[in-house]
């Protein structure tokens, strides 16, 4: 069940996904998240390969010298481009200082999408929170004490100029890997690759950043295909059971990453609950594999899954 991520060995192929916010769904927010991570393994405090990934949110009401206080793991920063680049620079390095092994730079989001449900719900973040991570950048005239102004001031930075440059830019000023998220095409998978990725993310924002976008699992094999075998793919959103886990795999998916899943059981019992839906996840994927007659990863095939174009394809035969 052991995998290995960027030359990291892990638990097993399930990480948490980078949400934000998380301590509107449980007062330890990321903290718990860390937690349960780091202990999805044998033992939390042993080598690397006993813990699952984590992917900390640049948007999170914990800091990343937070985050790593709870004790070892494997994290990984996510990071948006900003107009201000210094923003950008600050970031990052306190990612490198704090011991963050590879960026995920969401390219998705050059403006935030229409998210009508929070519109109607006049979603604020609480008063009592805050993005820590900016807490302690230097910002200039604005004013950090005031978390609603810190707050709109982060969303205002979104860069709708992000280009493919951008990937370019940031290996000058990390030495990190760099995994880009939101990739779902054969064409951007190219661009990717030239421009030095080391991994891609096929995500589409949990489908909160434009209608009618693909679900991931049907883009997932385009990006594959593309990629071949040139640098890992990673499958996230729609994985809720483990079953999901194994047909990402099939079609050629390096690992998942769950981000819902993780907020629900955060919100239901912390630490715990993140704990038991990694548990859960693993167990149902060693049963979807013992009764697929798969004893290892490596034994998961194309041929264990039929997709809808497969069965276009035999109908017309």
């Amino acid at each position: 069940m052991a995998t290995n991520v960027l030359g990291f060995s892990i638990s097993m192929p399930i990480m948490i996904a980078p949400t934000a916010m998380q301590k509107m769904a449980h007062p330890e927010g990321e903290l718990a998240t860390a937690r349960a991570a780091a202990a999805a393994g044998t033992i939390m405090v042993r080598k690397l390969k006993d813990h699952a990934s984590l992917t900390l949110s640049s948007w999170a009401t914990s800091s990343v010298e937070e985050v790593n206080s709870v004790g070892p793991g494997i994290r990984f920063f996510q990071l948006y481009v900003y107009k201000d680049r210094n923003i950008v620079r600050q970031l990052v390095k306190n990612a490198e200082v704090a011991g963050y092994k590879a960026i995920a730079l969401t390219v998705d989001t050059p403006r935030l999408g229409r998210r009508e449900a929070s519109i109607k719900n006049r979603f604020t973040l609480p008063a009592h929170l805050v993005l820590k991570n900016f807490e302690a950048l230097d910002l200039e005239t604005v004013d950090k004490t005031n978390d609603s102004v810190l707050t709109s001031y982060v969303a205002s930075q979104a860069d709708s100029s992000l280009s493919w440059k951008d990937v370019k830019w940031l290996q000058t000023i990390t030495s990190l890997p760099i995994l880009v998220k939101g990739v779902v095409t054969a064409e951007d998978t190219r661009l990717a690759i030239e421009y030095g990725a080391a991994g891609i993310i096929v995500s589409n924002h949990g489908a909160r950043q434009l209608d009618y976008v693909p679900a991931t699992i049907s883009c997932l094999e385009e990006v594959v295909r593309e990629a071949k075998g040139r640098l890992p793919v990673f499958l996230d959103g729609g994985v809720r059971r483990g079953t999901d886990v194994f047909k990402a795999l099939a079609l050629g998916a390096s690992g998942v990453f769950i981000g819902r899943p993780v907020l629900f059981s955060l919100a239901v019992d912390g630490e715990a609950g993140v704990r038991k839906v990694l548990q859960m996840l693993r167990d149902e994927l060693e049963l979807t594999m013992a009764l697929s007659g798969c004893t290892s990863l490596g034994e998961i095939t194309r041929a264990h899954v039929i997709t809808d174009t497969d069965r276009i394809l035999r109908a017309r035969m």
